[in-house]
């Protein structure tokens, strides 16, 4: 298959086209900004597409719902406050069970911070606002994988009727490298306000926001936890790297995992048995197999660019499966090095 070179906004651009989105609403934030630019760009060409800049992240959010209402594939992208801005629109979404994809590319806090680089919106991102957290997550470590789980977005939020998110930074937007695009079969769209496209999913139309009993709300919440439960089988990902005969496990996601990757590989060639365990999906998370590789390893590291919101996941997800003496290396908002991971390994073992 022929590679190009592109930035990782570029192919996330690309890969919401060729998966058939057809509505893009925004607001210009760094490091997103060039994909609201790219799909206004591809929107004057091509009117079947939609574009709509709207006042704020909130309004985006509100719009590419009643985009999706209507039968578009309609989505967003934003970064740090405009993620918390839109948690009104994405809660509702979650709640209503409606199929939006959402692109995050996360900056560093507070507010506006710095607009590159953090992993300081995976508790915001994963749990959102008012709900149960009913999402699914996807954290891409390199530019092919951008393009891979936005294509894959759009498939898993039509097909299962939840909100799915694709977890990014600005390290990994603006880097340039190869990438091939694919354009597999995409799953078609439907205007979901009819009841039997929905029906035919084996999904309940429920497009009510407001519940006078906790009761009414509470079964309601049953089924959406039940749908998400047993989606969860069908959709969690990992990916095990030298950990078969790890004494230190490195547990990282997103761009970080890749330097983990750098840094064993060096740590290989000196003799060090070390390995990294990297879930695809932060939510759902791959409870079952991080429990299952911990089995037998003497040591954990978790490596993260924040203050511990990815190693809580880790820490709830192996309670009481491991012995291992467990180590964290955290660097809230910045950029962690190969070359400071490999010295974490060098102490640890």
């Amino acid at each position: 298959m022929k590679k190009v070179l592109a930035t990782g906004n570029d192919a996330v651009l690309k890969a919401a086209l060729d998966a058939g989105a057809g509505m893009f609403c925004g607001y210009p934030i760094t490091p997103s900004t060039e994909i609201l630019a790219g799909w206004a760009k591809a929107a004057d060409k091509n009117k079947n597409l939609i574009f709509i800049q709207t006042e704020d992240e909130a309004a985006a959010g509100f719009g590419a719902i009643g985009g999706i209402l209507a039968g578009k594939k309609a989505w967003v992208a934003t970064a740090g406050v405009g993620n918390v801005i839109m948690q009104d629109p994405l809660s509702l979404a979650e709640g209503m069970r409606i199929p939006i994809v959402v692109y995050i590319a996360q900056r560093g806090g507070p507010s506006t911070g710095t607009v590159i680089f953090s992993q300081q919106e995976v508790v915001l991102t994963r749990k959102g606002g008012n709900g149960e957290g009913l999402r699914i997550v996807y954290s891409p470590g390199n530019i092919q994988e951008l393009y891979d789980y936005v294509f894959k977005a759009f498939d898993i939020a039509w097909k299962y009727y939840f909100p799915v998110f694709i977890l990014s930074d600005g390290y990994l937007g603006k880097t340039l490298g190869e990438v091939a695009f694919h354009q597999g079969k995409a799953m078609p769209s439907h205007p979901i306000m009819l009841n039997e496209h929905r029906a035919a999913a084996g999904h309940s139309l429920n497009l009510r926001n407001c519940y006078s009993l906790e009761e009414e709300l509470g079964e309601v919440l049953k089924k959406q936890i039940s749908d998400y439960e047993k989606m969860s089988e069908k959709v969690v990902e990992h990916e095990e790297f030298y950990v078969k005969d790890a004494d230190l496990l490195i547990f990282a996601h997103g761009s970080v995992s890749q330097a983990a990757k750098a840094a064993i590989i060096e740590a290989r060639a000196k003799g060090l048995r070390v390995g990294l365990f990297r879930p695809l999906t932060l939510s759902p998370f791959p409870i079952k197999e991080s429990r299952k590789v911990v089995r037998g390893i003497k040591k954990i590291l978790v490596v993260e660019a924040s203050l511990g919101q990815f190693s809580d996941i880790i820490k709830s997800a192996i309670f009481g499966g491991t012995d291992a003496k467990y180590f964290e290396f955290f660097k809230p908002a910045e950029g962690i090095t190969p070359e400071e991971i490999l010295e974490k390994i060098e102490e640890y073992l």
